[in-house]
């Protein structure tokens, strides 16, 4: 198995393991307990949103729904042992991700032996994932957003 598809197989694996219930910030360990810090905002370009959910609508809510709200029972493996598509609007696990990680998940798709995304790497340009991307981003309530750019961003 290629070392990117047993990347993604460890990863897609820990998140519907510790996906029992929908992850909140407050729910996080440890974060109760922490010291308020400054929140990072969520600055997007709004040309940016625009063009990437106009991507994602005609190209991703077939599968991951509108909005990003995912398939009914995303946790629950199909009949042929496949998860069905997740939610993208911070319910579920994208935003544990990197930003490359969600990049080459997009380009290659999904290990067909734990889903059924197809690679989109020679049917949308670079520009339209980076914007299916970022309007994925300008989903995530801003709690989330603000621990996802803390533990992946900012360490870049």
């Amino acid at each position: 198995m290629p070392k990117y598809y047993l990347a993604v197989l460890v990863f897609v694996m820990a998140s519907f393991l510790g996906c029992k219930e929908a992850t909140t910030f407050s729910s996080l360990p440890g974060i109760r307990d922490s010291q308020p810090t400054v929140m990072i905002q969520q600055n997007f370009d709004t040309a940016q949103i625009m063009r990437g959910e106009k991507v994602y609508a005609a190209n991703c809510s077939g599968c991951h729904g509108p909005n990003g709200v995912g398939t009914p029972d995303w946790r629950k493996p199909n009949p042929d042992g496949k998860y069905p598509p997740p939610p993208l609007d911070g319910t579920a696990h994208a935003w544990h991700h990197s930003t490359d990680v969600l990049k080459k998940t997009i380009l290659k798709g999904t290990p067909p032996e734990i889903g059924s995304m197809p690679a989109w790497e020679d049917k949308l340009t670079e520009q339209q994932i980076d914007d299916v991307i970022v309007w994925i981003k300008s989903l995530w309530p801003a709690e989330i957003y603000d621990l996802w750019y803390k533990n992946f961003e900012n360490k870049q």
